[in-house]
């Protein structure tokens, strides 16, 4: 088998973190692993495979002999460097929004679009969180009839916002049971007992920059472009593992049965849907894997072609980490 240079571009953040642990859990092929991180953290070590690795400073020339490299930074950051990651050689398989929607970069979900890393110029995009959990959710829906539009509401954990999110949320609930005070560092308010229905700011018409990504993206990941989404993204006092509710419509009615039947059988997906037995999608069972779960499948009343779901999957794994290493083995095939 061979082996591969793996750098993994912001590894000491969460994302990156997750990544070092998903590249062992999933065996992947890795000859040599390469953090990088800023300069603060270079020196460090973190561990692989029970070794010991140096981080080094995030810089042009760090790419060199590089394979793979996995983007766990910011925008900023992806962008400063992707063009000597493509100049190396490299694919840059980036988490970042920054390259998402342009028109020669596949964005992709290997559930739902494999082929489209086919078509890579050295930089493959991985979607937003919300956008890989909801798509892996309803793309077999796609199969039956193709979805026309959709209406979902996001509940968003803490883990979104990075390592510092589910700290504060921990942080607020201590001191509101000591009876302390906490100014919120994160979050623009309280996250602890409270919903913020703000992520991202204001894009479009009063729509955020996170709600418009889950039309903007979905239409990219699944060949649907005229596909029509109202969103509302809401952060949770969740730690980890975001929720979506959505309300599809089509050109045609479809029944649950259906509905069903292609969502026990998609990949990725695993439908637990009975609510006399109270079996629905939750955070709490569907954080530390890689499997998104749907249920709550129902006919949506307001409008005869339309289904509504709920569907939860991990944020850092499958809804970033993991969906990155996916578009990665594909690349080594």
């Amino acid at each position: 088998m061979k082996l591969y240079t793996v750098a993994i571009l912001g590894a000491t953040g969460a994302v990156g973190q997750e990544m070092i642990k998903i590249l062992e859990e999933r065996n992947f092929p890795v000859g040599k692993l390469i953090p990088l991180a800023s300069a603060r953290s270079a020196g460090k070590t973190l561990t692989f495979k029970g070794e010991e690795i140096t981080i080094c400073e995030a810089c042009e020339s760090a790419f060199e002999g590089v394979d793979i490299v996995l983007g766990a930074a910011e925008n900023d950051i992806a962008k400063k460097f992707a063009p000597a990651i493509v100049a190396a050689g490299a694919v840059f398989v980036d988490n970042s929004s920054a390259f998402r929607l342009r028109e020669d970069v596949p964005l992709v979900v290997p559930e739902v679009n494999p082929g489209d890393v086919a078509w890579h110029k050295g930089i493959i995009s991985n979607p937003n969180c919300s956008t890989i959990i909801t798509v892996t959710a309803v793309n077999a829906l796609n199969a039956i009839a193709p979805i026309r539009t959709m209406t979902a509401s996001t509940y968003q954990a803490v883990s979104g916002a990075g390592a510092g999110g589910p700290i504060e949320l921990m942080n607020e609930v201590e001191a509101l049971r000591k009876g302390e005070t906490y100014e919120p560092k994160v979050f623009s308010h309280q996250i602890a007992y409270n919903l913020i229905p703000q992520i991202g700011g204001e894009s479009f018409e009063g729509y955020t920059s996170e709600e418009m990504k889950l039309q903007n993206e979905g239409r990219k990941i699944m060949h649907l472009p005229d596909l029509k989404v109202t969103c509302t993204c809401v952060r949770v006092p969740v730690v980890r593992s975001h929720s979506i509710s959505a309300s599809l419509h089509f050109d045609r009615p479809i029944s649950v049965a259906e509905v069903r039947e292609a969502i026990a059988k998609a990949p990725g997906v695993k439908l637990v849907d009975d609510l006399s037995k109270k079996m629905y999608p939750m955070p709490l069972d569907t954080s530390d894997q890689d499997i998104v779960f749907v249920g709550r499948i129902r006919p949506d009343l307001t409008d005869e072609c339309g289904i509504s779901l709920w569907c939860c999957g991990d944020q850092v794994r499958k809804g970033a980490a993991t969906n990155a290493i996916q578009i990665a083995e594909l690349l080594v095939k």
